[in-house]
C-alpha cells in the first residue's frame, strides 16, 4: 500500500493562507500581450471583460512569485557577461510599459538591453520566463514559437509596440538551473495581425466562439471561465459584464445608461442598473423593460435580470 501523503503543517498552511489574502483581484486594466496568442478568443474577451476572477491556491501563487523573483537574476546575469540591460524606463522609474494607439492593449515588458555577444549593437526586448523540465525540454528541441506560441506572441507584440527589431528570449529550467537563450526577430505582419486581434477583443460587444463547443476538452477544462462559458454560471455583477459599459478612448471606459466615464473603482463596483451582456446569460430573452429584462433558463425556470418588479 502506497503511503499516505503528509499533512500540510500549519506554518505552510498558514504561508499558503497569507499568499491567498495578499492576492491581487485578478482583474487588469488592460488587455494583456501575454494573453493575445492564447487560441481561445471567447476565454480572452472573458478575461478583458472581468467576466471571471482568477482564484488560485497559495502554493500556485507562490509558484507565481518564483517566477518574478527570477527576473532579478536574469537580469545579474546578463550583466554579468556585459551586456547593458535597462530593466526600467529612466523616464518613470517603473518597468517599460507600451500601449497601444487606443490605450486599452499593451503590456509590460521585463527589460530591453543592448550588447548581446550574438548581436553587440541590436536593441532587445526581454523577455524572462521560468519553465519546468517537460516545458524546458520542449523549448529547446521546437524553440519558443512552437513550444510557447503564446511567450512569442507577447515578444512580437512588444517589438511591434516598443519598435525594437529583435527580442531575447531568456528561460530557466526550474529543475535544473540549466538556461536557456533564444533570439527572436520581429515580424512586422504577426504584430500587426495581433494588434488587429486584440482591436477585435475589444471592441467586440458580444462573446467570440469558443475553442470548443465540448466542455470536456481539455483547454476548456482548465480554463478559469469554464463555469461561465459552460457550466451556467452567471459572471460577476460589475460595469465590465454589462451592456451599458463599454471601452472608450484612451484607455478609458463609458457608461450609456448614466452618459459618464468610469474610473477604475467604479468599473468594479457596478450599480443598480446594471444589465448582463445578453450572451453572457445563458437562456433565451423573452421580455424586456426599462433597466430589466427576462431570460427563459434551460431549466426551463423564467430569471429575471435588473431592477426588480
Amino acid at each position: 500500500m502506497a503511503p499516505l501523503p503528509q499533512p500540510v503543517t500549519a506554518t505552510v498552511a498558514a504561508i499558503y493562507a497569507a499568499y491567498e489574502a495578499a492576492a491581487e483581484t485578478g482583474f487588469r486594466d488592460h488587455l494583456g500581450a501575454s494573453l493575445i496568442g492564447g487560441e481561445c478568443p471567447r476565454a480572452i474577451w472573458y478575461s478583458w471583460r472581468w467576466a471571471t476572477r482568477a482564484r488560485h491556491t497559495g502554493r500556485l501563487l507562490r509558484l507565481f512569485d518564483t517566477g518574478n523573483l527570477a527576473e532579478a537574476r536574469f537580469v545579474a546575469d546578463l550583466r554579468r557577461v556585459g551586456v547593458t540591460v535597462m530593466d526600467v524606463d529612466p523616464a518613470t522609474g517603473r518597468q517599460w510599459n507600451v500601449r497601444d494607439a487606443s490605450g486599452h492593449f499593451g503590456g509590460s515588458m521585463d527589460a530591453v538591453a543592448i550588447g548581446f555577444p550574438e548581436a553587440p549593437k541590436a536593441w532587445h526586448v526581454c523577455e524572462f520566463k521560468t519553465h519546468s523540465a517537460k516545458s524546458f525540454a520542449a523549448l529547446k528541441s521546437q524553440g519558443v514559437e512552437a513550444s510557447k506560441p503564446q511567450h512569442f506572441a507577447q515578444m512580437q507584440v512588444y517589438m511591434h509596440l516598443a519598435d525594437i527589431p529583435r527580442a531575447f528570449y531568456l528561460a530557466v529550467n526550474k529543475d535544473t538551473d540549466e538556461l536557456h537563450g533564444e533570439r527572436v526577430r520581429r515580424d512586422p505582419e504577426v504584430g500587426m495581425r495581433l494588434l488587429a486581434r486584440a482591436e477585435r477583443i475589444i471592441a467586440a460587444p458580444s462573446p467570440p466562439e469558443r475553442i470548443s463547443a465540448d466542455p470536456a476538452w481539455w483547454q476548456c477544462r482548465f480554463c478559469d471561465h469554464a463555469e461561465a462559458c459552460h457550466g451556467g454560471a452567471r459572471p460577476e455583477r460589475h460595469c465590465r459584464s454589462c451592456l451599458h459599459a463599454s471601452p472608450a478612448a484612451y484607455g478609458g471606459w463609458s457608461c450609456q445608461r448614466h452618459l459618464h466615464a468610469l474610473s477604475r473603482r467604479q468599473q468594479g463596483e457596478g450599480c443598480a442598473a446594471h444589465l448582463f451582456i445578453p450572451a453572457l446569460v445563458q437562456g433565451e430573452q423573452e421580455d424586456a423593460g426599462e433597466d430589466w429584462v427576462s431570460y427563459r433558463l434551460p431549466d426551463g425556470t423564467e430569471w429575471r435580470d435588473g431592477v426588480p418588479a
